[in-house]
């Protein structure tokens, strides 16, 4: 599989797991006041207007967010068709599935569906969503992968000869 169709595969993974999920959680009745899951973790329904963490919540407005984060998509689908290797090919295809995901949420309900709410005692972390998880994961991967020298690169380590006797 080449790179350009894995980061697709992963583009298209990141988006499906993420509505999925979201319309479970949309369609819960139960999670309007929280279900524990787990003693660190409850399932929650929440719609978050903002960007990261409810960031710029009410002061940019949902289509302003969509212009954006359409612009970052098209960058990204740029570096996808140019990426070097697979594993940033497939690392661009989460951050591109779950900014998808999410653009998609704005344009259906001008916030975005969160419903991941994991907390120590009484201190919550602000709560997520799927595509919120890609888009880490992705971004994860991108930034592990700049400290791998050129030699540990498929296809990046090999000098070329030179051939022509200059």
């Amino acid at each position: 599989m080449n790179s350009r169709v894995l980061g697709g595969v992963c583009a298209i993974s990141a988006f499906a797991l993420d509505q999925g999920t979201k319309a479970l959680a949309l369609n819960t009745p139960a999670l309007e006041g929280g279900v524990e899951v787990l003693p660190f973790l409850n399932l929650v329904r929440v719609l978050n207007d903002g960007v990261s963490f409810g960031m710029l919540g009410g002061i940019v407005p949902w289509w302003g967010l969509i212009a954006l984060a359409g612009v970052i998509v098209l960058w990204l689908l740029i570096w996808l068709w140019r990426a070097p290797d697979r594993l940033t090919a497939a690392a661009l295809g989460l951050i591109i599935g779950g900014a998808l995901g999410n653009v998609l949420d704005r344009l259906r309900y001008q916030a975005v569906p969160d419903f991941l709410d994991f907390h120590y005692g009484t201190y919550h972390w602000p709560s997520f969503n799927l595509a919120d998880v890609a888009i880490f994961c992705g971004a994860a991967l991108l930034f592990w992968d700049s400290f791998r020298s050129a030699t540990d690169k498929p296809g990046q380590g090999q000098r070329k000869e030179n051939t022509t006797g200059v």
